[in-house]
This record gives C-alpha cells, sequence and structure tokens, in this order.
C-alpha cells in the first residue's frame, strides 16, 4: 500500500476574490507597461520610417496614460502595484532587445520592431480585456472605463502597424533582397563569362 504524501511542506494556495483577481490582472499591466515604456525609446532610435518612429512615440505617450490609471485603481482598492515582474511581457521585450542586436538598421529591422510590437500588444490587448471584464464583475465603474479606452488606442495601433507593414516597410523589405539576388547574380555571371572566354581562348591555341 502506497504512503500518503505528507502536504505539510507544502504552502497554502490562495483563492483570491473577484477584487483580488482584478487587482493582480492591474498589478501584470502595470509591469507590462513599465518594461515597455523602458524599451519604446531605444526602438525609436533605431528604426528608418519616420511613420514608426513617431507610432512608437505614440505608444509611449498611450502606455503613460495607462500607467497612470493603473495607478489610480490600485489606489482605490488600497493596493499596490507590487514588485512582481510579469515574465509573458519580460519575455515579449527580452525578443525585441535581442533583435536590434542582431539585425542592421533598414527595412528588415523596421518589419521586425513592428511585428515585435504587434505581439506585445496583443497581449496587452488580451490583458486589459480581462481587467476590464473583471471590473464590469465588480463594479469598478473606473477602471472599465480606463480599459475600454485602452482597447480601444491598442487595437488602433495595432491596425496602423498592419497598414505600415503591408504598406511600406514589407515592401522595402522584397525590394532589398531583390536587389541583392540581382546583384548576386550579376556577379556570378560576370564570372561565367570570364571563364568561358578562357576555354575559348585555350581551345583556339
Amino acid at each position: 500500500m502506497a504512503a500518503k504524501r505528507k502536504s505539510g511542506g507544502r504552502s497554502k494556495k490562495e483563492s483570491p476574490d473577484g477584487v483580488g483577481l482584478l487587482a493582480m490582472e492591474l498589478q501584470e499591466i502595470h509591469s507590462a507597461e513599465n518594461q515597455l515604456s523602458r524599451v519604446l525609446p531605444r526602438l525609436s532610435k533605431v528604426v528608418e520610417s519616420n511613420t514608426l518612429r513617431q507610432m512608437l512615440e505614440q505608444r509611449l505617450a498611450q502606455g503613460e496614460k495607462i500607467l497612470e490609471d493603473v495607478d489610480s485603481a490600485l489606489e482605490e482598492l488600497d493596493m499596490s502595484p507590487g514588485r512582481k515582474k510579469n515574465v509573458a511581457a519580460e519575455g515579449l521585450v527580452s525578443d525585441m532587445r535581442e533583435h536590434i542586436q542582431e539585425i542592421e538598421a533598414g527595412p528588415a529591422l523596421d518589419a521586425v520592431v513592428i511585428g515585435g510590437i504587434q505581439k506585445t500588444e496583443h497581449y496587452c490587448i488580451a490583458a486589459w480585456g480581462t481587467a476590464k471584464a473583471l471590473a464590469e464583475a465588480t463594479g469598478q465603474t473606473t477602471v472599465v472605463r480606463a480599459m475600454e479606452r485602452a482597447l480601444k488606442e491598442g487595437k488602433q495601433v495595432d491596425e496602423e502597424l498592419t497598414q505600415l507593414a503591408e504598406k511600406e516597410v514589407n515592401p522595402a523589405v522584397v525590394a532589398l533582397g531583390a536587389e541583392d539576388q540581382e546583384e548576386g547574380e550579376t556577379t556570378s555571371g560576370g564570372s561565367g563569362k570570364s571563364g568561358r572566354s578562357e576555354q575559348r581562348s585555350r581551345a583556339s591555341h
């Protein structure tokens, strides 16, 4: 007969109520926006597209407003932002940092930055939506309005980034790749012609 495992060494799990879950979600959002606010200025410096740079600066301003709203909401709930880092946002931000170290400035880097920001924005949209739903369930109308504004602006940012990628950045990446291929073919073709000329010259002697 198998011996029963002792549970005395295990820490007791918590079961937060709706307000507690809302506070946890707001703390996660606070950490995510803080991390994003630190990487956005760096991204603005390395991108080539002026339109993309303006959009990154706009997202930074929106993030500052979100942080203000979250701080106010947590204060009303008698909670603090806490020190726990949002690991999901940390992974997304770290990924963007690695890319800007590995990829040369130009259309390709702009495309990667757009993708990285959109991935992060999609996560934020999910988090804002969750916080909004919890705020509605617990009667926190101020938080509901703040999250509705964040959702509206976030979806607009995502849509504008998609349009920028499709109309400007991605075509530039494709064009650049085509130019590189043409240069390679020209170099290769030149060597081939030179080699054939030498062969014909040797055959005639």
